[in-house]
């Protein structure tokens, strides 16, 4: 068990009807909260011991994969004073210095910032999950969801019938650049491990009340200009023994 928390969530998680999008300020991005050097230590080791479970790219993702490096290079450049950039490398807040590898974009920003990144790109009717740096799941395998469309990525959560699957379908469509989106969900957890994989025909044991750990997930939704990928950021908070919280929501 790797026991790795922050003090509090710092928004309120009652729950609220899914999707429950609201928008989002360019700079208010990505965060560094004070779990930042434990969860960037936990990257590291599972990118260094788990790579295979934790990140993946598809031949249509890599060029969005390039595309997002450089643009979370420009955003922390512009809006993350604790970072410092140099040509070929970035000190984090934490003092630790990122070589930035442009022939492994995905591997870098894993060790870039502590969201989990998923490129999600049109194809057909839907868009595919076709790159993702997923160092938190939280019950999922990325070896299971990577290439796949947004209806089967979430399958079997119940919350997400054919309604929802539209609704969320037309906000990836309907994001702009320069104009992201974001929601939370809320999730309870007998464990907090951040690494949570379940294979899906593993049950769901995480809308019990009682259990000790609460999990939210901050999820931005971002289009990147050039390659128009979706950006799906998730940045995860677990906190213990949250009294009165709401019933997990398990959520897209």
């Amino acid at each position: 068990m790797r026991e790795i928390l922050q003090r509090a969530v710092p928004y309120d998680v009652t729950a609220r009807r899914l999707p429950g999008i609201a928008p989002l300020e360019v700079e208010d991005w990505i965060w560094v909260d004070d779990a930042f050097g434990a969860q960037m230590a936990e990257r590291a080791r599972l990118l260094a011991e788990r790579r295979d479970e934790v990140l993946a790219v598809t031949p249509e993702g890599e060029g969005a994969a390039q595309e997002l490096l450089e643009v979370v290079l420009a955003w922390l450049k512009a809006h993350a004073p604790g970072y410092r950039l140099g040509a070929s490398e970035v000190e984090r807040p934490d003092g630790v210095v990122v070589p930035v590898e442009r022939d492994d974009p995905m591997g870098t920003l894993g060790h870039l910032v502590q969201e989990d990144l998923c490129l999600m790109e049109k194809s057909g009717d839907e868009h595919n999950l076709t790159a993702a740096v997923l160092c938190f799941p939280a019950s999922w395998r990325l070896s299971e969801k990577i290439g796949r469309p947004l209806t089967d990525i979430h399958v079997p959560v119940p919350e997400y019938d054919e309604g929802i699957a539209k609704r969320v379908q037309r906000l990836f469509d309907g994001v702009q650049v320069g104009r992201p989106l974001w929601r939370f969900n809320a999730l309870r957890y007998a464990e907090p491990d951040l690494f949570q994989p379940r294979a899906r025909r593993e049950p769901l044991e995480t809308q019990a009340r009682g259990l000790p750990y609460l999990r939210s997930e901050r999820q931005c939704v971002l289009r990147l200009p050039e390659t128009r990928a979706c950006v799906f950021s998730i940045h995860t908070f677990v906190v213990r023994d949250v009294e009165n919280g709401p019933e997990a929501t398990p959520a897209p």
